[in-house]
């Protein structure tokens, strides 16, 4: 069951309800989307990747924490509960990706699969949407790498075991916290700690790279948890390892802070004080080169606290997704289509040198 609504009034809308008692219980509603493309391409320095792919939006892990929640006020919904419940679909990606693929100016750079919600929510088992647009960049053997928090990517390890042999594939788990009780607290709607680490080792044990990202982390809240997550991760068959503070930008500050207030009362006004130290006295840097990071002492210790067990476990370390793919390693290829039926190249049949 989700938690009653929260929403702060969204900037595009110039009606905002409140309730005059407890709100009722938020459902889940899908809703479909009829976009024309399905590849985002990025242009922030910040992130090592160019084009990203997200069959969903919204996305029912509910992490209170969630830096994607704003662009649900562009479909005029709040960026709080209606986030979590109110998930539009792209039921033609597969299609939609397929036709980008075709297109003449496509060539066979890598794709991530999530960068603004989560791939494998929990709808993903029903629709298997993911899925398709694996099975599309298989048969055009356009290497992929994939970020999830779910253990649901299990489903297509056979999918991603061919792909990783035709071109080139990456997973990484994301596993902010160890202990499971905290976990529940900020991601309710997200697979345990534990599972995600099995689905790690299940992966790994197929022969396909894996990595951990501990991100976000919050300071007060996980930041202690680095090494237990780091080596429960490696013992699972991670090889790499990231790192990214916590970002809330314009509605995710006040929807995180009531959040954190229910789900760590105790705690809270000492983890808001902790991250407005790292951020220069606010909740949020939205600059380039260092809106994915802190400052000052505190941060500067959890990223060596991160570096020395990186070190002392045999990690790669790397930035919070693969980059681009080297130049000269793409596999991409479109697949040969037979002629149709009535064209000229069907005449050739049966004759020296046709098919």
């Amino acid at each position: 069951m989700f938690k009653p609504s929260a929403n702060p009034p969204s900037r595009f809308e110039e009606m905002h309800v409140e309730w005059d008692e407890e709100a009722p219980p938020a459902r889940l509603h899908v809703y479909d989307d009829d976009s024309k493309s399905i590849l985002a391409k990025n242009d922030s320095p910040d992130l090592p990747f160019t084009w990203s792919l997200n069959p969903y939006r919204g996305c029912s892990h509910a992490c209170i924490y969630c830096y994607a929640r704003p662009s649900h006020e562009y479909l005029g919904w709040g960026a709080g509960t209606d986030f979590d419940t109110r998930i539009v679909v792209k039921r033609n990606a597969a299609a939609l990706l397929t036709a980008a693929f075709d297109a003449p100016r496509w060539e066979g750079e890598s794709i991530l699969f999530s960068g603004n919600t989560d791939c494998y929510q929990p709808l993903e088992f029903r629709l298997g949407l993911t899925r398709a647009c694996l099975e599309v960049c298989l048969r055009y053997r356009n290497p992929v790498n994939v970020i999830t928090k779910s253990n649901l990517i299990e489903r297509d390890v056979d999918l991603l075991v061919s792909l990783h042999r035709a071109a080139r594939v990456h997973v990484t788990l994301s596993i902010p916290y160890f202990d499971p009780a905290l976990a529940r607290a900020i991601e309710p709607g997200a697979p345990t700690p534990a599972r995600r680490l099995r689905a790690l080792r299940t992966l790994s044990d197929a022969g396909i790279p894996v990595g951990v990202n501990v991100a976000p982390v919050i300071p007060g809240v996980n930041d202690k948890e680095i090494p237990a997550v780091l080596k429960a991760a490696r013992d699972a068959g991670a090889t790499r390892a990231g790192l990214i503070m916590v970002r809330l930008p314009g509605p995710v500050a006040p929807y995180f802070e009531q959040r954190i207030r229910e789900a760590l009362p105790l705690r809270a006004e000492g983890v808001l004080a902790r991250i407005r130290r790292a951020r220069g006295g606010r909740l949020n840097d939205p600059n380039f080169g260092t809106r994915m990071r802190g400052g000052g002492e505190e941060w500067a210790a959890t990223e060596r606290l991160f570096h020395v067990w990186c070190d002392k476990l045999g990690y790669t370390p790397r930035s919070n997704m693969e980059g681009p793919q080297p130049e000269g390693a793409s596999t991409f290829r479109r697949p040969t289509a037979p002629p149709r039926p009535g064209s000229q190249l069907a005449l050739f049949r049966g004759f020296p040198g046709g098919s």
